[in-house]
């Protein structure tokens, strides 16, 4: 079907405003996936943070740190699908201290402040921030030491005496109830008196050198965090179900645009049609009515030539030709008249006057009507089935049984059978069949035999099946043409209404 200029703008407008939507959807959703890249990164930083608060709460006692408090503080932070693992790396890029898992990472790959990101985790590295102070020291090659009990143990001098304790006098006048003297600003504690010697601080007696060359391979440099992505993934998986429901109801709300746009087209073409179609059916039934009249106007003459033709036949000095050519007059205007009989029936308004009556009775009487066709055909019919009552125009039913009765008394052979069959369908319907063993009706020929003019013999006029089907449906009925085994044909009416019971 060819589109019209408008329909073409209106689907061109509707694709449009769908790529719109659609398109709008999908960098929305970029942009929620960058969002939720961004709310991860911002997540690091905040862990970035408490980091390095415990990093300075570890070093309040000097720049060594004891690796198994550090990394149960570490283990405390993280979080299972958040914070997978943590890593302190020193310069080399070589982990000193560790928690939970970590993915296999190039130090050198994932430089500060970027990230790398894996199908489950992303991993980000950050400087180790611990204040101006630490800075300073990080500056100057100074960072936090990283040592287990035994590296402290093995970086401890043994050979060298520590210091002396610092000397101190009481406080004037100060005792206890004892009378001892009693300290009143007692000195700093020294490492040997803590209780524990690996406090840590740096180890007694260890030279500049030899704590730098410890700090560079135990030193923190910089951290690692595994962060999971299952947060951002769940996030940008329910972001793009949202927007793909979005686009979904887009895409059917514009093909219900589309397809609602499309029938208006089409129910206006078909209102067109149908004005037009009232216009040249009014037109036939005016023709019709002027066909039949002509026809009914025609007979009058066929009539009177048919009288005069009868009238020199009877005089007895006409001579023989003669007479012979006005038999031959009368007989070519019987069957004129009868076409236009058959025509003037056939163009008839079929106005229903529906009544009750026997189906046996009424098949009976017009078995009686074809009584001279039927004995001069040698043809039995038997008429089967249960006595019905049926609601129908008794007159139409019985000229449209009428018309099957004679097609078959025709198409039958001398000595044939015609059987007559009526059936209750259900407890509303019923069928009626009227059956014969002639030659039948060829398969390519069972629709045609009920259009006008369509026959098969050669005194036919082919409108008695018409006239047929024009009264089933004009009761609602339905007729159709089946063959009869072994021979034959059968012509079978369906939907015949039955009348109820009183």
């Amino acid at each position: 079907m060819k589109l019209g200029r408008h329909s073409l703008l209106v689907y061109g407008l509707l694709l449009a405003a769908w790529a719109l939507i659609v398109g709008w959807q999908a960098i929305d959703h970029v942009r929620a996936e960058q969002a939720a890249r961004t709310h991860l990164i911002r997540r690091a930083d905040d862990i970035s943070t408490t980091l390095g608060i415990v990093l300075r709460s570890q070093r309040r006692f000097g720049s060594v740190l004891s690796k198994e408090r550090l990394e149960s503080s570490l283990t405390d932070l993280l979080r299972p699908g958040e914070l997978n693992g943590i890593a302190l790396l020193n310069a080399a890029g070589q982990v000193v201290a560790s928690a939970g898992v970590l993915a296999d990472f190039d130090a050198k790959a994932v430089a500060a402040p970027s990230a790398r990101w894996d199908e489950q985790t992303v991993t980000v590295m950050n400087l180790v921030d611990l204040g101006a102070s630490v800075t300073h020291d990080l500056e100057q090659t100074n960072p936090p030491v990283v040592l287990s009990h035994e590296d402290f143990v093995a970086h401890a001098p043994t050979n060298r005496p520590p210091p002396p304790l610092p000397e101190w006098e009481p406080a004037a006048g100060a005792t206890n109830a004892a009378g001892a003297g009693v300290l009143t600003n007692p000195p700093p504690e020294h490492p040997h008196m803590r209780g524990n010697w690996m406090r840590f601080g740096r180890p007694m007696g260890m030279g500049e050198a030899e704590y730098r060359a410890l700090a560079q391979k135990q030193g923190v440099h910089s951290f690692l965090l595994v962060m999971s992505t299952q947060p951002m993934r769940a996030t940008s998986r329910g972001d793009f179900w949202l927007r793909g429901i979005i686009g979904l109801l887009a895409t059917v709300s514009v093909c219900g645009f589309g397809l609602a746009w499309r029938n208006r087209g089409r129910s206006s073409e078909l209102q067109l049609r149908l004005v037009r179609a009232s216009e040249l059916n009014a037109h036939l039934k005016e023709m019709n009515v002027a066909a039949a009249g002509l026809a009914h106007e025609t007979r009058n003459p066929l009539n009177i030539i048919r009288g005069f033709a009868q009238l020199i036949f009877r005089q007895p000095e006409t001579p023989l030709e003669i007479r012979e050519r006005a038999q031959a007059i009368i007989g070519e205007t019987d069957k004129v008249t009868a076409q236009l009989n058959e025509f003037i029936n056939y163009s008839r308004p079929r106005e229903l006057r529906r009544t009750a009556f026997a189906l046996p009775a009424a098949i009976q009487e017009v078995v009686r009507t074809l009584g001279y066709d039927i004995e001069e055909s040698q043809v039995r019919i038997e008429v089967q089935g249960e006595p019905l009552v049926v609601d129908a125009d008794n007159q139409l039913f019985r000229q449209a049984l009428f018309n099957l009765l004679l097609n078959a008394v025709q198409s039958v052979a001398k000595g044939g059978r015609i059987w007559i069959v009526a059936e209750r369908q259900s407890a509303l319907e019923a069928s009626l069949e009227i059956r014969d063993d002639g030659p039948g009706v060829p398969l390519e020929h069972r629709q045609e035999i009920f259009k006008p003019y369509f026959t098969t013999r050669k005194q036919g006029t082919g409108l008695g099946l018409a006239v047929v089907q024009q009264i089933a449906r004009a009761h609602g009925w339905e007729i159709e043409c089946l063959p009869n085994q072994p021979n034959g044909a059968i012509f079978r009416f369906t939907h015949l209404k039955l009348a109820a019971k009183t």
